[in-house]
């Protein structure tokens, strides 16, 4: 396959003899054997230096570029660059950059090939935030930073620097911080993880989106945060909100300032009691006046005030699906719930166990609630005057199977973006239910609800009228995300969330260790129907949660069991999912947050 220049197509054996006598004197020529083609990556030649296309992924790829002899120029490249690339067309057309690696293995610097480990070294980008020294201060912090004997898979390393004006820029001078929160104590979980507890509750990152890289840029001890398992963005302002786990003790919700800068982390406010045990889930009303969440081990769904500048303030109102009820189960002697045995299945169905809030993207007066332990959404009308929530309905998470006594478990939701559905991933069922949303029914359920309030109802009618409501949801499919083959009960599912560009849904399997990548068909009937792209491995155990940067191109994923946090990047016409050859440890990780500054 001939590579693309900046003037002319190059085939490789005359690119090898112009590489030999040019090489050494201008850096220009390079030998792109190797190259996986569909990667859609090739490199320009340029008298001013070495440039790199990505090639078009919409209109043919690499192969039908070089069968029509399409020429392509630094200077094509660098206009489509001004033009798209802080649109989501151009997040869409423009793949993972990838280096190109050489053509023997003697040109490949230490740990060049993506299958090597190599030890860390005070050299490795990773400690880029610690002085260059060998002095006994300097191996102390890189030693409290990693474990001293912790390998690492590295990227190949260029020879030669590249010019990324093939790419979107970071969404602000900085590029985005990544903070990835990781369990302290396994004692006091529901669950059981496998891994290493963290020494370290919260890390923080800054993602190269030119290569995806990580760089270290800042720790949080344990004794400071306790089992932080969630965090979510204020809309508008440089705060992030994280909330700690415990069976035992009541959740904290912890307000964090972020410097874009420099990755520091900085309590903004007082600590604020969750009001509940187990807390999993944060959700903050697009007003940015009012947070919700979930207490998944005794199921409450309390509503926060939020002042103005961001501080968490008092709860304002609670809802219990266990109308006051005792909790079957003890937080003192459960089995593991990352089991998915019958056993397990009975004991965590036993109860409601509410997993996460999330309100309609129409009029945000409806919260919808999964509960694992019952197999339904719930609907609650939400107030956001008051905070309060009342039931208006629910709706099966998916079809069971007659005759089985296999669970559901839905646990997460996500709306898309423009199409009226939703999708519910079934953490015991393996399954993503995919529900048309209706909005006039959402929209009624709230007039009905203006309506008694301006006629003054008494409090106990008004939820009489309500719980009348039709459920604002119907199924519309059900689809796997394993292997067809491959047993149900070895794996649970964790998260699920719509790809920035609208077009797949990502989900994570906890037991087969892999992502499942489902095409969005919007010419289906209803538009949003699924099917399967791909599942792939995330090169770890237990893929609690992963996240995307803004870009769509950047896989970042928790590798919970395995003490690793891995880098992928992500085909956003195909949906593939490639291995960048970037992992990073880090103590039983399980929550990926990407802060862009936007």
């Amino acid at each position: 396959v001939g590579v693309v220049s900046s003037q002319r197509t190059v085939q490789p054996e005359r690119l090898r003899t112009r590489r030999n006598k040019t090489m050494a004197a201008s850096n220009t020529i390079l030998d792109l054997d190797g190259v996986n083609p569909s990667i859609l990556l090739s490199t320009a030649v340029n008298p001013d230096g070495v440039r790199r296309i990505l090639m078009d992924q919409q209109k043919g790829d690499l192969a039908s570029l070089v069968a029509g002899r399409k020429m392509a120029t630094v200077q094509d490249l660098e206009d489509d660059g001004d033009s798209e690339s802080s649109s989501p067309r151009a997040a869409r057309q423009h793949g993972p950059p990838i280096l190109p690696s050489s053509s023997t293995e003697s040109d490949l610097p230490v740990g060049g090939r993506s299958d090597a480990k190599v030890p860390f070294s005070l050299s490795d980008p990773a400690f880029s935030h610690l002085p260059l020294k060998t002095d006994g201060a300097a191996r102390a912090a890189a030693d409290e930073a990693f474990p001293v004997n912790v390998e690492r898979t590295q990227t190949p390393l260029a020879k030669f620097k590249l010019d990324p004006c093939a790419y979107p820029p970071p969404p602000h001078k900085y590029g985005p911080v990544v903070l990835v929160s990781c369990y302290t104590d396994f004692s006091d979980l529901a669950h059981g993880p496998r891994g290493t507890e963290a020494a370290r509750a919260m890390r923080s990152y800054r993602l190269n989106i030119s290569d995806g890289t990580l760089t270290l840029l800042s720790l949080v001890g344990e004794k400071v945060m306790h089992n932080p398992a969630f965090t979510r963005r204020h809309p508008s302002l440089p705060i992030v909100y994280t909330c700690t786990e415990s069976v035992k003790k009541e959740g904290q919700i912890i307000s964090l300032k972020v410097e874009g800068s420099t990755g520091a982390l900085d309590e903004h406010c007082a600590r604020v009691g969750a009001g509940g045990t187990s807390t999993c889930y944060l959700t903050i009303h697009p007003k940015g006046r009012r947070m919700l969440l979930v207490n998944y081990w005794d199921s409450t769904i309390n509503t926060l005030e939020l002042e103005a500048d961001g501080t968490v303030g008092r709860v304002l109102a609670s809802y219990d699906p266990k109308l006051g009820k005792p909790m079957k189960a003890s937080s003192d002697e459960h089995v593991n719930h990352s089991r998915n045995d019958d056993e397990a299945q009975a004991e965590r169905q036993g109860d409601p166990h509410a997993h996460a809030v999330v309100l309609d993207p129409a009029s945000g007066c409806i919260a919808y609630v999964p509960d694992l332990g019952m197999d339904v959404i719930r609907q609650l009308y939400f107030d956001e005057a008051s905070g309060t929530l009342s039931p208006c309905g629910e709706v099966a998470s998916g079809i069971k199977v007659k005759g089985s006594r296999r669970g559901l478990g839905p646990r997460y939701m996500q709306f898309h973006p423009s199409l009226n559905m939703a999708y519910v991933v079934n953490e015991l069922s393996s399954e993503i239910a995919v529900f048309e949303f209706h909005p006039a029914f959402a929209a009624n359920i709230a007039m009905c609800a203006t309506v008694a309030d301006k006629q003054g109802t008494a409090p106990t009618d008004k939820q009489a009228v309500l719980a009348r409501a039709a459920p604002t949801l119907s199924l519309a499919q059900s689809i796997s995300t394993l292997p067809e083959a491959y047993p149900r009960e070895l794996n649970t599912c964790g998260r699920v969330t719509i790809h920035p560009t609208g077009d797949f849904v990502v989900t994570s399997n906890r037991g087969h260790d892999s992502v499942a990548v489902h095409r969005i068909h919007k010419d289906s009937t209803p538009p949003g129907l699924l099917t399967l792209a791909g599942i792939f491995h995330t090169r770890g155990e237990t893929p609690r949660h992963f996240q995307f940067d803004k870009t769509g191109q950047w896989l970042l994923v928790a590798n919970q069991d395995s003490n690793t946090v891995a880098v992928f990047g992500f085909n956003c016409s195909t949906g593939a999912v490639t291995y960048s050859g970037n992992t990073y440890p880090c103590q039983s990780p399980n929550f990926v947050c990407v802060w862009d500054g936007a």
